[in-house]
């Protein structure tokens, strides 16, 4: 096989763009390479070993990546998010669930051949969770990884039966067979919360609420939020979701006890979102007018969660809390965006 290599999927998306960029930064010698369903742009492609237009869902493709690489890390970041996956629940299902064992049989194939563990780093969610009521919600507080584990959603559904998956592969995979085997999927997913970039627009997934009010502001444009000034869900932005990955990426396998973390920073109300950018925006309209079918789901999504593994385990901690992701992080690449507008 060739030289070691890492592959992206979903490399378009919001945590695609800054994890190409901080590997380049951090392994310039590292071959990357990058898929996703749409054209990635010319800055992209210049960061990348090779980038390609395809779907998870296609074994040739898949069959292909195989016969030429040899890959260290699989960032699976390819998904259909909780919005549209509402709306298309079959097609959230084959990408997210079907998808993702074809990425989990491509690191096996490859383990078994070389010998070799393949780190497999999977963006799970707080989507895995299902709290019955917001009252339950509020009095729950930080959830730990193995509490309300009864997602209401098929996103929800879809990241939790992976997450199984791949804590599968990555204990019990052909458990069966005569032979050990020498190799296999090392499996690792975080818990994200709500993410807050300050480089992509929000895509309309179920936590970005805050986001587009920040944007719609920045543009002086009035904003319905879907949500009620109380929703609360926990947050963080974009820069420590990359530093999360590669921080447990990197982390030696005898260090971590658990395939599936979470990880926090701050949790926050939509009301607590509306006054800071009022701050900066005086002229801000917000209107808040509750979508009950999102809210719904909102509401079924923890407070906050307890990250204790995280941190201990692997040495997990957030830069950002939330006044510091608005003065130092998001504000400014806002106003960069909409300069002159």
């Amino acid at each position: 096989m060739s030289t070691k290599a890492v592959l992206i999927t979903g490399a378009n998306g919001e945590i695609g763009h800054g994890l190409v960029s901080r590997l380049r930064e951090q392994r310039p010698e590292l071959r990357i390479v990058a898929i996703d369903v749409h054209p990635l742009s010319k800055e992209m492609k210049e960061q990348c070993h090779e980038t390609i237009i395809g779907d998870i869902l296609d074994t040739t493709l898949v069959d292909r990546l195989a016969a030429f690489y040899d890959f260290e890390s699989i960032y699976h970041l390819a998904a259909i998010l909780s919005t549209k996956a509402e709306r298309e629940p079959v097609l959230g299902h084959r990408v997210n669930v079907d998808g993702t064992l074809n990425l989990l049989e491509l690191g096996a194939r490859q383990a078994r051949a070389t010998g070799e563990n393949v780190k497999f780093l999977f963006p799970s969610s707080i989507a895995a969770y299902g709290l019955p009521t917001v009252e339950a919600k509020m009095k729950a507080g930080r959830v730990k990884e193995s509490e309300w584990l009864d997602a209401r959603t098929m996103y929800g559904i879809n990241k939790k039966y992976c997450e199984d998956l791949g804590r599968y592969y990555n204990w019990y995979y052909r458990q069966i067979d005569p032979q050990t085997l020498t190799g296999h999927v090392d499996f690792r997913a975080i818990r994200f919360p709500g993410l807050i970039s300050a480089v992509t627009m929000p895509t309309g997934g179920t936590s970005d609420y805050g986001p587009e009010m920040m944007h719609m502001a920045a543009q002086g444009k009035p904003y319905d939020c879907f949500v009620p000034e109380t929703a609360t869900l926990p947050f963080m932005t974009m820069a420590d979701a990359i530093n999360a990955l590669l921080k447990l990426e990197s982390t030696p396998a005898k260090n971590l006890t658990q395939v599936v973390y979470n990880i926090a920073a701050f949790s926050v109300t939509a009301r607590d979102f509306y006054e800071i950018i009022k701050k900066e925006y005086p002229n801000a309209v917000v209107n808040f007018k509750p979508d009950p079918l999102r809210q719904k789901i909102v509401d079924s999504w923890p407070a906050d969660v307890d990250d204790t593994w995280a941190r201990k385990e692997w040495g997990w901690a957030h830069e950002y809390d939330f006044q510091r992701a608005f003065d130092e992080y998001l504000l400014p690449a806002v106003k960069r965006r909409y300069a002159g507008k």
